[in-house]
């Protein structure tokens, strides 16, 4: 729920609804700059991984898939070592850090963590070039970037209060990711289809709910380091979101190899 307190301020003074209406807008075009600026870099990262991983030269092949993908050592160890384990648990790592550190950090330096955070995801991410072609994940990347800011301004501009839905969706967040442990030992097909289109429906709703509550968190009052480590938050909240719903996307429209 929004601050009452702060609603009251925000209507009771017209030149101050303005001033904070600027101020909000500023923030939140923040808020996309930095997720946007960590999407380009997870791209980037995940871009130039793949062609270090990757060669079509045999003499400078060290193995080839099944799918006729020829790696490099740098590949093999990324992809085919114990190295892999470290690639996949980074992010993991880093998000952690950042989310629990975040308050007692410097802007500069919760800047700094969230774009080592953006590559390593990048990193991680590469993989699902050897599993799908280019042109399928190119295509999925932008029916995801069409549909979150479809959702994420329902979530801007909405009256309606969404933290109940929001709960909900929480909730899903954990039942996904039970499911998925459990489908690692039963390698189900159907149970894959299911959490992939519950994934779908759960990121959808929270890219609305988190846009919301980020706009809710702006204070006109707060100081600008406050407000610059809130700023990068949201912008993890939101690119967060872009990125799950982009990978359950992905099970449906990317085409494999």
């Amino acid at each position: 729920m929004a601050d009452p307190i702060r609603n009251y301020q925000t209507s009771a003074v017209p030149g101050v609804r303005a001033d904070i209406d600027q101020g909000l807008r500023a923030y939140m075009i923040k808020v996309y700059n930095l997720m946007g600026l960590g999407l380009l870099i997870t791209g980037l990262a995940a871009v130039g991984t793949i062609m270090l991983a990757t060669t079509t030269d045999p003499a400078s092949a060290v193995a080839t898939l099944p799918t006729g993908e020829m790696l490099t050592s740098f590949g093999v160890a990324i992809f085919g070592s114990p190295l892999k384990w470290v690639v996949i648990f980074a992010p993991l790592a880093a998000v952690m850090f950042l989310s629990f550190r975040v308050q007692s950090m410097s802007v500069a330096a919760a800047q700094t963590t969230f774009w080592v955070y953006a590559g390593l995801v990048g990193l991680s991410l590469s993989s699902i070039f050897l599993i799908y072609t280019p042109a399928s994940i190119s295509q999925t990347f932008f029916a995801t970037a069409a549909a979150f800011g479809a959702l994420s301004l329902f979530g801007y501009t909405t009256k309606r209060d969404l933290t109940a839905m929001g709960s909900f969706l929480i909730m899903g967040v954990f039942g996904i990711i039970i499911a998925s442990v459990i489908n690692i030992f039963l390698q189900s097909s159907a149970l894959s289809f299911a959490v992939s289109a519950i994934g779908v429906l759960v990121f959808a709703g929270l890219t609305a709910y988190d846009t919301q509550k980020i706009k809710e968190m702006y204070f006109d009052g707060d100081a600008s380091d406050v407000a610059g480590r809130n700023a990068i938050m949201g912008a993890l909240r939101l690119y967060l979101d872009f990125i799950n719903l982009f990978m359950f996307l992905l099970q449906f429209m990317g085409d494999r190899r």
